[in-house]
């Protein structure tokens, strides 16, 4: 490689001395011609970023330096910011500094180098989109409750779609999906999803201009299974991140397993740690929909079952309350007093009657039947007046218990607390029952119960008056 173009450089045989510039000229095209293309792995030492948008750094190793520069036309295709100390794998065109007579690495792409770089790079991108308000939670839009279509962007042979179907499948039967197939690993996949991402928007946008309301996407679900940090990087590019925010329908970022995290996450609007979670999450609403309802007609079943049971026991505390118990007690006295009196009155009335009867029989058979026509007249007349007057008294007697029987029954009416109640009064109970006597018993916002004579009302205590 260099032995033909130094020997060229310093062999007598060619035609005069050179100048500096036809020296370093020729040399910049050997060089260009021969490197045009090539990549360099070491360390960034020197980074300096100019305030035209160019880079300038040094890449060096354990015995060797390299400038480089990267224009703002590439660097800007490159997903992370240098530091010095950053392991880095260039590639580029070689290139010669003519003014200062210095070869130079004219790096085209940047790819960090390990792990710790492709995390610098994740942190990098995260910091600036967080910055710049992508991750707002204000921005974050809910879930529909019950979507109906559910569109998918992953790939098409990879494990993830078959989980997602089989999950919805099992899971709900009104649930419709629409595949958008994107790859999503490798050189370019990040463009490949953000393409994806506004296919099924744009289907969903016209959908929404013809008024298709059964062909709306309700939910997007962005993702892929498991893999290593480089097979999950596609899912880090600002490209499919800002996708995801401009998406109008809901999107749930579902990458890797359940510790892997992508800018995807932080952009979309829910985070899933799988695949197969994102599937759960949009069928699982129909699921809980309806064990929420088969609880609660269960919960309204037990509640009509206590209502019924209370009102029964309050019917039956009722009746046997002591006021009406008073009531009962009070009639069944009257009566049983009342057919007492009739009782004695009756035996009064054939006690006298007999005696009667056996005075006259003694005077008739004491007396000579001389006498006896005269004396029987006048006996017979005493007998009627007397049975006459016997007749008025008993008669008498018979009104005035009448009399009293209807006074008491009067009494016990007016003593009812039915009649009370015909009367305006009312009966207050509070909430267990209990008769209220005295205003002290109850505090102001206390419920109770009145009974009218017709009906019952339901009141609150507004305010107490002890007088």
């Amino acid at each position: 490689m260099s032995q033909p173009l130094f020997a060229a450089l310093f062999d007598e045989t060619e035609h005069g001395p050179m100048t500096v510039s036809e020296l370093t000229s020729a040399v910049r095209n050997a060089i260009e011609a021969r490197f045009a293309s090539v990549w360099v792995e070491g360390e960034i030492s020197n980074f300096k970023a100019h305030s035209s948008g160019h880079w300038y750094f040094t890449i060096k190793d354990e015995s060797a330096q390299l400038r480089a520069k990267c224009f703002r036309s590439a660097n800007t295709r490159i997903r992370f910011r240098p530091t010095d100390g950053l392991n880095v794998r260039a590639r580029g065109r070689l290139t010669v500094y003519e003014q200062r007579g210095e070869y130079e690495l004219i790096v085209e792409s940047l790819p960090p180098v390990g792990a710790g770089a492709l995390r610098v790079a994740f942190e990098q991108l995260r910091d600036r989109l967080q910055a710049e308000g992508l991750f707002a939670r204000e921005l974050k839009r809910p879930l529909p409750v019950f979507p109906r279509r559910v569109g998918i962007v992953t790939s098409r042979t990879g494990a993830a779609i078959q989980d997602m179907i089989n999950v919805i499948s099992r899971r709900t039967r009104t649930v419709h999906l629409l595949f958008s197939p994107a790859r999503v690993q490798g050189e370019g996949a990040g463009s490949d999803i953000a393409r994806a991402i506004k296919l099924i928007n744009d289907y969903h946008e016209q959908a929404q201009r013809e008024n298709l309301s059964d062909k709306l996407v309700d939910v997007l679900i962005v993702g892929r299974g498991g893999g290593s940090t480089e097979d999950l990087w596609a899912f880090n590019e600002e490209e499919v991140a800002r996708a995801i925010r401009a998406s109008v329908i809901p999107v749930i970022s579902a990458v890797g397993h359940e510790t892997d995290f992508t800018i995807a996450d932080f952009a979309a609007d829910l985070r899933a740690p799988t695949p197969s979670a994102a599937a759960e999450i949009v069928a699982a609403q129909e699921d809980q929909i309806c064990s929420t309802l088969a609880e609660l007609g269960r919960d309204l079943s037990r509640l009509m079952r206590f209502k019924i049971v209370d009102a029964r026991t309050r019917v039956q505390e009722h009746a046997f309350s002591r006021v009406f118990d008073e009531v009962r007690t009070g009639l069944r006295d009257a009566k049983m007093e009342t057919k007492a009196a009739i009782h004695r009155l009756q035996i009064l009335i054939n006690h006298t009657m007999r005696n009667a009867h056996g005075r006259a029989d003694a005077v008739a058979f004491k007396l000579s039947p001389a006498r006896l026509q005269t004396r029987l007249s006048s006996a017979r007349m005493r007998f009627d007046s007397a049975n006459a007057g016997c007749t008025l008294a008993i008669a008498a007697q018979l009104e005035e218990a009448r009399s009293r029987f209807g006074l008491a029954a009067a009494s016990l009416d007016a003593l009812s607390p039915l009649a009370v109640l015909q009367r305006g009064y009312a009966i207050a109970e509070d909430t267990n029952g209990k008769l209220l006597r005295d205003a002290q018993a109850v505090s102001i916002g206390d419920s109770v119960h009145v009974r009218l004579a017709k009906g019952r009302l339901d009141a609150r205590v507004e305010r107490t008056n002890e007088t």
